[in-house]
């Protein structure tokens, strides 16, 4: 339990956590990929019902990523890290298929992920 709490980079985490939360507001606006995404899986700029619950789930899962690569990185385990991006991957390519979104808007999905993934290593490594 120590290594959950006590001996991970709380630091690298945060900011890791945080630069990728970041990144993903640029990341699904309309300077990169958000048109193209929304229409890719039917939603309208304009409806903006469920996106305070959307962010907030997303601040948590993001938070939660960080701190699984984090006690990865404690443990010296990059492989897990990356059969951790592939697998969260995957599911989101499958839910997407299930779903009937555009190639296009899964690939942004699982791109995110991935870059997420790599924010979070680079602040280990970094700091």
């Amino acid at each position: 339990m120590d290594t959950l709490l006590l001996e991970v980079n709380w630091l690298a985490l945060i900011v890791g956590a945080v630069a990728a939360f970041g990144l993903g507001w640029a990341w699904y606006s309309d300077m990169l990929f958000g048109e193209r995404w929304r229409e890719g899986i039917g939603i309208s700029p304009d409806d903006t019902s469920s996106m305070m619950w959307a962010m907030a789930a997303q601040a948590f899962g993001t938070f939660f990523l960080a701190w699984v690569i984090a006690v990865a990185e404690t443990f010296g385990s990059l492989q897990l890290v990356i059969l951790l991006a592939l697998t969260i991957g995957t599911i989101i390519k499958a839910n997407g298929l299930f779903t009937q979104k555009s190639h296009y808007a899964i690939g942004v999905e699982v791109g995110y992920i991935w870059l997420m993934v790599i924010v979070m290593v680079l602040t280990h490594g970094i700091l």
